[in-house]
């Protein structure tokens, strides 16, 4: 009996793609010209598929969204601010005492790894800065050149408070 989601196996679903229990599983991404063909070997560090040598960095802008039981607001502010000092790059965090927005810019090599480490942010930092127990509802992930574009034309997500921590 298979498990997992219904549908076609994902390629290279084969058993010796699958990995043991409690292993972890690698940060890959699809190379940019990537033909999909299935040429590149998906259990292999980025680094060594072609194309990935001398890759750079990119800056992506981060909108993360999370949510849960009421706090006291002074608290909530509190943990923003720690977060804030904790995370250099944290642009600006917009709180409620049931929800919290943070927006900021992180480098990574893409789009994937930054989404990653966005993920993991808010529970890595929630009892160094002592942040209220709720769960991301909502990660936005765009590049630096979209970010510069959408505030160009006049659209989102142009900051709706000044740099810093503040109530929404």
């Amino acid at each position: 009996m298979r498990r997992g989601r219904p549908g076609p196996q994902p390629r290279g679903g084969g058993t010796s793609a699958r990995r043991a229990v409690g292993e972890e599983r690698a940060l890959t991404s699809v190379a940019t010209g990537d033909t999909g063909d299935g040429a590149g070997d998906a259990t292999a560090r980025p680094d060594d598929r072609p194309g990935r040598e001398g890759e750079v960095s990119r800056l992506w802008h981060i909108t993360l969204s999370v949510s849960g039981r009421e706090a006291p607001l002074t608290e909530v502010r509190r943990g923003l601010e720690q977060l804030a000092h904790d995370h250099p790059f944290l642009l600006a965090g917009r709180y409620a005492n049931d929800h919290a927005e943070i927006r900021y810019w992180e480098e990574a090599r893409d789009l994937h790894d930054a989404a990653a480490v966005a993920l993991r942010l808010w529970g890595e930092h929630r009892s160094t800065a002592r942040l209220p127990a709720w769960e991301i509802v909502g990660l936005e992930v765009i590049d630096r050149d979209t970010y510069q574009q959408r505030v160009a034309e006049g659209l989102g997500p142009l900051p709706a408070t000044p740099v810093g921590v503040h109530p929404f």
